[in-house]
């Protein structure tokens, strides 16, 4: 978990310089209101560094949560919403093996896939405290102020998943190693080839496939941290800078 503690660490330095910004003015309110107030959540107006600072901290904390629930045992296999399933292509072999009798090859496979995810997932913490840093004074005050409710999610996927697969990549193949993924992967194939009159070729690239998998899967729990936070969900806004940019966006509304 020392990679957890590094990020969260980064995090709250990336919010400290955030914030040592020159501030300037967002727009005021629908009812004319103007001026900076003080941090409480009844502010009717923000700067634009606070903005920055407040959407940089629902991500980072997004990104500490959603680590944190996915880098452990059945943090991806026991979870519906991530859970990796077979890769498309092999999916008819899988209806076939299980047809007769052998969906424990398709069992051992499938929990191979989603303990490599587990695993690089928190190797692969390190990697946001850069994408964070690279978000804007304007990037934020449009994520801010857009209305879409996972905007500050769709931004950071949009603008780091090529990074993000590059340096994924190898430690995805690492994980997968470790979990003996090529093992159970011949298996099953080894086993499907054997079936009378079966004449197909299925080749997949399970790293690749687990990369793309393990990142969607980061990223809608990252989506649904910042749910929360927008509509305020079980005392999600936890600190005074959340209270006041949310609260301020959600005046914006109305």
């Amino acid at each position: 978990m020392n990679r957890l503690k590094i990020f969260s660490l980064a995090c709250c330095l990336l919010l400290l310089l955030t914030r040592c910004d020159t501030l300037s003015q967002l727009p005021t309110t629908k009812n004319g209101s103007s001026g900076s107030t003080s941090s409480g959540s009844s502010s009717t107006s923000v700067s634009s560094s606070e903005a920055a600072s407040g959407i940089k901290q629902a991500l980072s904390q997004g990104l500490d949560r959603s680590i944190k629930s996915l880098a452990v045992t059945d943090g991806f296999l026991g979870n519906a919403a991530v859970k990796i399933l077979m890769p498309p292509e092999a999916q008819k072999v899988e209806s076939v093996l299980r047809g007769i009798g052998l969906g424990s090859l398709c069992d051992n496979l499938i929990q191979s896939l989603n303990r490599a995810a587990e695993t690089a997932v928190e190797e692969a913490a390190p990697v946001f405290v850069s994408a964070l840093s690279k978000l804007t004074i304007r990037d934020a005050t449009n994520i801010l102020l857009s209305g879409q409710q996972d905007a500050a999610t769709q931004f950071f996927k949009r603008t780091t998943t090529d990074q993000l697969a590059s340096r994924f990549s190898p430690i995805v193949a690492g994980a997968l190693d470790k979990h003996n993924v090529a093992q159970y992967w011949n298996a099953v194939v080894t086993r499907y080839n054997q079936i009378p009159l079966v004449n197909e070729k299925i080749e997949t690239d399970l790293t690749k496939y687990v990369t793309g998998k393990a990142i969607d899967g980061l990223f809608h729990q990252v989506a649904a941290e910042e749910l929360k936070i927008r509509d305020n969900l079980g005392g999600a806004r936890s600190t005074p800078l959340l209270q006041k940019v949310f609260g301020y966006a959600d005046k914006q509304k109305n």
